[in-house]
């Protein structure tokens, strides 16, 4: 694994999409650009677990009962994050995105071949929510609820994650 610098990004409620104001989205740079095929299994080392291989939905969606790991194995695309006023980032193989439960994220476009593996600290099945009026209040209180992972789900017991969610 390469060593980069973490980027990190953080999203308010839109009215729409809640984010999370508390925890960062943390980007990882190229950290797997040597190894895209390794990527499922260090996250699975790392006990982010109910890993699955796809893409990212190309509308805007978020999960309030699970934070999310996305690691991209193939290709590239542009990522809106933090709803429509949010951020677009550009991803690429090697990449990996940490995604803090209520994070709003929908994939803008894409390289044909473009695959990523996600995850879920401890294997927690995830919801999936589309900002609907319907899904508030309720929703804030699961986010609070969602535990902080044990785990760096790319340097383990000790990496940036732990070290930026912690403060």
């Amino acid at each position: 694994m390469t060593v980069n610098e973490i980027v990190t990004y953080t999203f308010q409620d839109d009215g729409i999409i809640p984010n999370n104001s508390k925890l960062s989205v943390l980007l990882y740079p190229g950290v797997f650009k040597d190894q895209p095929n390794d990527i499922e299994e260090i996250f699975n080392k790392n006990n982010w677990l109910n890993s699955w291989t796809n893409g990212v939905f190309n509308y805007h969606h978020y999960h309030s009962n699970a934070h999310e790991v996305l690691g991209v194995m193939k290709g590239s695309a542009t990522i809106q994050l933090g709803g429509e006023q949010g951020k677009e980032v550009i991803v690429a193989e090697g990449d990996v995105l940490v995604l803090p439960a209520g994070t709003g994220h929908k994939k803008i476009k894409s390289s044909p071949d473009f695959r990523v593996v996600g995850a879920y600290p401890n294997g927690m099945s995830h919801n999936m929510k589309t900002g609907e009026q319907s899904e508030r209040p309720v929703v804030f209180e699961e986010i609070s609820q969602v535990p902080l992972p044990e785990r760096d789900p790319v340097y383990g017991a000790e990496g940036p994650l732990l070290d930026n969610w912690s403060s």
